[in-house]
């Protein structure tokens, strides 16, 4: 009975969490956070509706043209719902250059905030409506992009160094509709000049030395398999030496039936 108990607790516990009802994780989103310094400058100064810096680490940086007074940041669970989108170091820039932190966006009657769906994002109350843009720093997943298209318009996906899309079985990109072209610093730009019809862009790329590793999995499978192979045609020809050496090496053909085998006559 006690084991019942504390499973019904459990689930009840976890029901709780799942739904929200405890409350984790929501709220403003700490000033530590939103102040931090990013890991490279942004690149305000893009010809892109929304451009986004991939990482060494795996975090990228995302700056959106800003359409609305408010953004919603999220990503998909899989399951039907969304998560709220992590984010540090946020920035705002109005049209005249001028840039604002996280804490300053506070001061302004903007606001920062984590809900169980997603963050929100309010701009000042001297935002214009269209014109600024929002840039914020968050995380992914080693050698795969995938995010929302949050903003109407063109997109730009810049990758770190020395990684690349060419290769089909380790690189792919969603939608098809795109130009790329490789900078000074060996970093691949994915473009999409057209505004992005669909829900999401996705991005997955390889390090150019995968595909040496790649190459030589399977140059060492190609040998293994040719010297197993070899090693067993040895061994049969070896057995068919000592049946003819004892006496017993007799070929068969199929198609000429000459009565039974030896020692059946």
């Amino acid at each position: 009975m006690n084991r019942r108990l504390l499973l019904a607790a459990g689930c009840l516990a976890l029901l709780a969490i799942t739904s929200g009802c405890l409350g984790i994780g929501t709220g403003p989103v700490d000033a530590e956070r939103l102040d931090s310094e990013p890991a490279d400058g942004y690149e305000w100064d893009t010809e892109r509706n929304a451009h986004i810096t991939i990482q060494e680490n795996t975090q990228f940086r995302a700056v959106l043209e800003t359409n609305s007074s408010t953004i919603e940041l999220y990503r998909e669970d899989g399951f039907g719902g969304t998560n709220p989108l992590p984010v540090e170091a946020v920035r705002y820039r109005y049209p005249d250059g001028t840039v604002i932190t996280g804490t300053e966006i506070r001061n302004r009657s903007g606001e920062v905030r984590q809900t169980r769906d997603e963050t929100i994002v309010e701009l000042p109350d001297d935002a214009p409506e269209s014109g600024g843009s929002l840039a914020f720093t968050s995380g992914g997943t080693p050698k795969r992009f995938t995010l929302p298209t949050y903003v109407d318009g063109s997109y730009e996906v810049v990758l770190p160094p020395n990684r690349r899309i060419d290769f089909p079985v380790f690189g792919q990109v969603s939608p098809r509709n795109y130009d790329t072209e490789i900078d000074e610093r060996d970093r691949v730009h994915i473009a999409w000049a057209d505004p992005v019809t669909t829900d999401h862009i996705s991005v997955r790329f390889y390090l150019q030395r995968d595909l040496y590793i790649f190459g030589g999995i399977v140059l060492l499978v190609g040998a293994i398999g040719g010297g197993g192979l070899l090693y067993y045609r040895r061994q049969i020809d070896r057995l068919r030496e000592q049946r003819h050496e004892m006496g017993i090496d007799v070929e068969i053909d199929d198609d000429d039936d000459d009565g039974p085998p030896p020692g059946m006559r």
